[in-house]
């Protein structure tokens, strides 16, 4: 990790009418280092990544981006039927005055980090749900990212499809040193996936450190997430 963060989330708050949504949100992430945001449903953790990426406005607080190049994976693939996987990815180059050639050799390499580049050509409905979500990795890093968000990428996938989504966000990792940030409810994918995870409840967070350290942790409210437990702080009718 560099000594300087690239992405900076500084005492962020954010309410909806009278509800509140995030209190006091802050935290850093590095060049290389994938941190997992965790947390029951409805903590806030959507409206964070909406807020990081630029979507939803703080109402207290900022986000301090060194890059503004930023790859979202979607929680679907959201790809387009009536394109092919090549063009899907060539949405994401519009505005870079390349040549067909000069896109199709970006387009060629990312497909070939997530071992796609046989359906370059293929419409995404001829494409299994595991494939879908590959090709809407390499979309996101089709520009080469330096910060990378990723939104619940494992939802709905069987746990052998998970595992293989899990590897392929390590191997993007370290191809592109970028500062991701991995939202999901999946333990696997925060124990297998990420380097530091922050766990949120009520728009406040509640524990943080390694996975390693929140699967022993004695702090009750990261016990009951990782164990999924009925009894802690977390109460069932608030999840």
């Amino acid at each position: 990790m560099t000594a300087e963060p690239v992405l900076q989330v500084k005492n962020i708050h954010k309410a909806f009418g009278d509800r509140k949504i995030l209190e006091g949100v802050s935290f850093d992430v590095y060049a290389g280092e994938m941190l997992g945001l965790i947390g029951p449903s409805g903590c806030g953790k959507s409206t964070l990544l909406k807020i990081i990426c630029g979507l939803l406005a703080p109402d207290q607080g900022e986000v301090i981006r060194r890059s503004d190049d930023i790859g979202l994976v979607f929680q679907g693939s959201a790809l387009l039927n009536s394109l092919s996987v090549r063009n899907n990815l060539a949405l994401a180059l519009d505005g870079r005055n390349l040549t067909k050639k000069e896109e199709d050799k970006i387009i060629r390499e990312k497909l070939e980090l997530v071992e796609l580049s046989d359906f370059m050509y293929a419409s995404p409905t001829r494409l299994s749900g595991g494939q879908q979500k590959r090709t809407s990795f390499a979309r996101a890093i089709v520009n080469d990212p330096k910060i990378i968000l990723y939104d619940e990428p494992t939802t709905g996938l069987d746990p052998v499809m998970s595992t293989v989504i899990e590897d392929y966000m390590i191997v993007l990792s370290h191809q592109l040193s970028a500062a991701s940030i991995v939202v999901t409810h999946q333990f696997s994918t925060w124990t297998r996936t990420t380097n530091r995870v922050v766990l949120m409840f009520e728009g406040k967070i509640v524990w943080q450190g390694t996975p390693e350290e929140g699967v022993k942790s004695d702090n009750p409210f990261m016990q009951q997430f990782a164990t999924g437990s009925r009894e802690g702080p977390m109460l069932t009718a608030k999840i």
